[in-house]
């Protein structure tokens, strides 16, 4: 059976969960349901990774320090990469050789998506302009500085304009999700969601802030 590697890039002050919620959203998919099938990689659509600028463990928020598993200069070719977001991607605004790896990386993929502030680093990679997309709400103004040409979507929890964007941290898990929809069908991402005890948005991107 043919995988989608997913690339999920890490860097210092990463947030935790916008990389651990679509890294267990495809990690645990399977086209068999059941919990017996996530024993083994026998229906697994998705082989996960993480990649990195250097090989020393990254320090996320809270202090946990994770190992990443590739180099960004020796990654295997990446079909879907993920941005994640995090106080760490204000130091990658200012970063051009993870730009240019982005910039080549996305241009290789099939998929590119971000959760939270990654969705700044796409901005200011190029890739963002003339689309709509999203990001945290502590952020919006940010985005649409860095591009103006953005359509800045300040309500919606995921969106996809080619480049799948997605709000705060934990909608990480529901732009997953709706990757996974889109790729294997509605039933395949219900019954991961259900798997993981995961209430599942109905329609996430028409999914309204609360408050906003």
């Amino acid at each position: 059976m043919d995988t989608t590697a997913v690339g999920i890039l890490l860097f210092d002050g990463v947030e935790v969960l916008d990389f651990a919620g679509p890294y267990e959203v495809f990690s645990r998919t399977r086209l068999t349901p059941g919990v017996e099938s996530r024993r083994t990689e026998d229906s697994a659509p998705f082989h996960v990774f993480t990649i990195a600028t250097g090989s020393d463990p990254v320090t996320a928020t809270g202090g946990l320090r994770v190992l990443p598993d590739f180099e960004t200069h020796a990654a295997p070719h990446i079909d879907l990469l993920v941005v994640p977001g995090g106080f760490g991607t204000r130091a990658l605004l200012q970063d051009a050789d993870v730009l240019t790896w982005i910039r080549q990386t996305a241009a290789d993929a099939h998929r590119v998506a971000s959760v939270c502030t990654g969705a700044l680093v796409l901005a200011r990679a190029g890739l963002l302009a003339g689309r709509r997309a999203t990001t945290h709400w502590g952020a919006l103004a940010l985005l649409a500085e860095l591009d103006p040409t953005i359509r800045v979507e300040a309500n919606l929890r995921v969106v996809d304009d080619g480049i799948v964007t997605s709000a705060g941290v934990s909608a990480g898990i529901d732009m997953a999700l709706a990757i996974v929809e889109t790729m294997h069908g509605r039933a395949i991402a219900d019954e991961t969601a259900r798997y993981m005890d995961y209430l599942r948005q109905d329609r996430p991107e028409l999914t309204l802030r609360s408050g906003a």
